[in-house]
């Protein structure tokens, strides 16, 4: 075997048929959202002209993540995460297909959206436990932070593609992205269902309340895992500045709609190089250390765009800004991933994606709150600052988090899978 610590040896991951079919599934589903979320806010708004009903959107997105994150995770645990996959992309597809057709025939309403957008978010909500838990299955321990960073790649390359994508198809009617992802998202679940996990599906064991309540059990008992999962929270919580730019962009750097998507294309733009540089030369020491420097960097970045007057420079800040998170995300994910059992990776990774989905969905609330009350330049500051406060407090809360060395032998505590299994039975 090659030594994972070799550059090269972390494009090793793709000598994986499984992985390679799962990046690729990835791409299509992700590339398919990021279409969605600019065609569903397009079309809303167009039928209402109301900015309570953009709102909405996010709100049918969030609520099922929130209603049914005890039962994903567990059904993530329960059953195989690759048909998990496979149909809950294949109901999305089926479910953008009819908005497709639905939008040529002149047939869709306001209300029509609002159920296709929140059955796809409860496809989501089943989705994405066993995306994030499923990478472990598929790839030896040595090279899963290198295929978290690739997977992390293609995630942001979807997010600088998709909403482009979406935008200049709009223009040929609604209907025209909705069949593209209709395509795609079929085109994932055929790939998904094309998976071969190294796992093998757990017996059905008895569902009870302490199993249901287990993952959040598990990471409270877990002080790196907690740590980790909850300095994102708050950080994204206190330096939402992305839900910011808007304002920034029309008021102080004086740009109209197109400087606003050159906004918000720098941060995934920094997390694409950085996911890619990860990728092959994957974080192998400090890992504590280099987590927290880089919600430091976060910080400090959201600071200076606060101050920034140019265009150039503010894209270059936030660059940075999508570097210093992604670091922070690598390391947060391959953590969680590698420290749970893979028994208890789909209700972990429920509780993560909640967590990860509260965060932004709050952030930007609490971004436009602290706007209203102090300004737009002072409420950014604070995030900023406050990021790197909750970092500092966290590196003296979770001392073994901050030591943390390597990622790829992390120690998983003394409930090991034999003893999760015991545990759901009880």
């Amino acid at each position: 075997m090659s030594d994972a610590s070799d550059p090269l040896s972390s494009r090793l991951v793709f000598q994986v048929p499984s992985y390679k079919r799962f990046w690729f599934a990835r791409i299509c589903s992700t590339i398919s959202f990021q279409i969605v979320g600019v065609a569903v806010g397009w079309q809303i708004y167009a039928l209402t002209h109301s900015t309570f009903a953009l709102g909405m959107v996010g709100l049918v997105q969030f609520l099922p993540m929130l209603l049914l994150m005890l039962v994903v995770g567990h059904v993530a645990d329960r059953f195989d995460r690759k048909k998990i996959l496979s149909v809950c992309q294949l109901i999305e597809g089926l479910t953008m297909a009819s908005l497709a057709l639905c939008s040529y025939l002149g047939w869709l309403h306001t209300a029509g959206i609002y159920c296709a957008v929140f059955a796809v978010s409860v496809a989501r909500a089943f989705e994405s436990p066993s995306t994030q838990a499923i990478v472990p299955g598929l790839v030896e321990d040595s090279m899963v932070p290198a295929a978290i960073a690739w997977t992390s790649s293609a995630n942001q390359t979807s997010c600088i593609v998709g909403p482009a994508l979406g935008g200049l198809l709009y223009a040929f009617g609604a209907h025209v992205p909705y069949g593209l992802c209709a395509a795609l998202f079929l085109s994932a679940s055929i790939l998904s269902a094309a998976i071969h996990s190294r796992r093998e599906i757990p017996s059905k064991t008895p569902v009870t309340a302490t199993s249901l309540f287990s993952g959040i059990h598990y990471i409270r008992e877990r002080k790196n895992i907690l740590g980790a999962i909850s300095l994102d929270l708050f950080v994204v919580l206190l330096g939402g500045a992305t839900a910011l730019l808007p304002a920034y962009a029309r008021d102080l750097l004086h740009t109209g709609p197109w400087g606003l998507g050159l906004l918000r294309l720098a941060p995934a733009v920094g997390a694409l190089i950085t996911s890619i540089y990860l990728a092959h030369y994957p974080i192998r020491h400090a890992a504590g250390r280099r987590m927290f420097t880089a919600v430091i960097v976060f910080g400090l970045a959201t600071i200076a765009f606060a101050f920034s007057r140019s265009m150039i420079l503010s894209m270059l800040i936030l660059i940075v800004l999508g570097c210093a998170d992604v670091v922070s995300v690598v390391v947060r994910a391959s953590l969680v991933q590698l420290e749970t059992p893979d028994a208890m990776r789909g209700r972990v990774s429920a509780v993560n994606s909640l967590f990860i989905g509260t965060s932004n969905q709050l952030g930007e609330f609490e971004s436009g709150v602290t706007a209203s009350w102090f300004g737009l330049i002072p409420s950014t500051i604070i995030g900023g600052i406050g990021s790197i406060v909750i970092a500092l407090i966290w590196m003296k809360g979770f001392p073994d988090l901050r030591k943390l060395e390597s990622l790829d032998r992390p120690t998983r505590g003394v409930m090991e899978e034999d003893e999760v299994a015991a545990s759901n039975r009880k």
